[in-house]
């Protein structure tokens, strides 16, 4: 198939003296339409100098925006000195290439588009890139973190849906992985618990929470209880909570803290 991709590149500068922002609009023909990713930097950002990468992915029906809706994005890229990218990963794509769909095949989209586009723009420290995301992103985050270990340095989930064959008919996953009946097997290959595997053997650290009342806690749970039975390093959180702004507003700090003492940990 013949690639069309192109970027065009919108740069905001709402207030120098605060934050720096971007807007990248990034178009491939295995998506179903421009993808349009928001990107925030540190407002001393130096092309001389190399800067992490943290990934963060929304969740299902959200958009590019969802993070920066939540918590202050341009406060955490200056006071953290990370470079945030919030691609809009569609209403429910779920992050995957679709067995089931030609024209949703995100992660070729992640990997072959955004992630040059990324480097090509700005100076990164490749061997700190991190991801993280919640529900739909939570699980879009670990599966690629999973499948793409040698990429990122470590990766994150808050309230993610860690194991899909638990809502077999939620969220337009039929229509992304085929029906949960006829294709089990499947939906068992692109389910991040079923992956854990073949990741035991990395020792590459995990940040996964949820909170106690989030419909999704029991799933959450089982992936850490697999993670530790596989001696997978995990810091599995939880406390009050549920699928909502609120929890994750204060939950992501903890993902941004958890990150930051990787690097800091390396240097020292």
């Amino acid at each position: 198939m013949k690639l069309k991709t192109f970027a065009v590149i919108f740069i905001l500068f709402i207030s120098s003296k605060v934050f720096s922002q971007d807007i990248l609009l990034i178009n491939a023909d295995y998506i179903p339409h421009t993808d349009t990713t928001l990107v925030f930097y540190p407002k001393n950002y130096n092309a001389d100098n190399s800067y992490p990468l943290l990934f963060m992915l929304h969740g299902y029906s959200g958009n590019y925006k969802q993070w920066s809706e939540i918590t202050n994005l341009d406060s955490i890229a200056n006071k953290d000195g990370f470079i945030l990218v919030c691609p809009d990963g569609f209403y429910d794509s779920w992050y995957v290439n679709s067995p089931m769909k030609k024209n949703s095949q995100y992660e070729n989209f992640f990997f072959k588009n955004l992630v040059p586009e990324i480097f090509k723009k700005y100076n990164i420290d490749k061997k700190n890139i991190f991801i993280t995301g919640l529900s739909m992103g939570g699980y879009g985050a670990m599966y690629y973190y999973l499948k793409h270990p040698d990429f990122f340095r470590s990766a994150g989930s808050t309230s993610g849906i860690l194991d899909i064959t638990a809502f077999p008919n939620n969220w337009g996953m039929p229509k992304v992985f085929g029906s949960f009946t006829l294709h089990q097997k499947t939906w068992e290959n692109y389910s991040d618990i079923y992956l854990l595997n073949k990741f035991k053997d990395k020792n590459k650290r995990i940040i996964v929470d949820c909170g106690t009342e989030d419909f999704s806690y029991k799933v959450n749970q089982a992936f850490a209880d697999s993670c530790k039975s596989l001696g997978i390093p995990i810091d599995f959180i939880t406390g009050p909570g549920n699928h909502s702004h609120q929890y994750w507003s204060k939950s992501i700090l903890k993902h941004f803290e958890f990150f930051k003492n990787i690097i800091d940990n390396e240097i020292k």
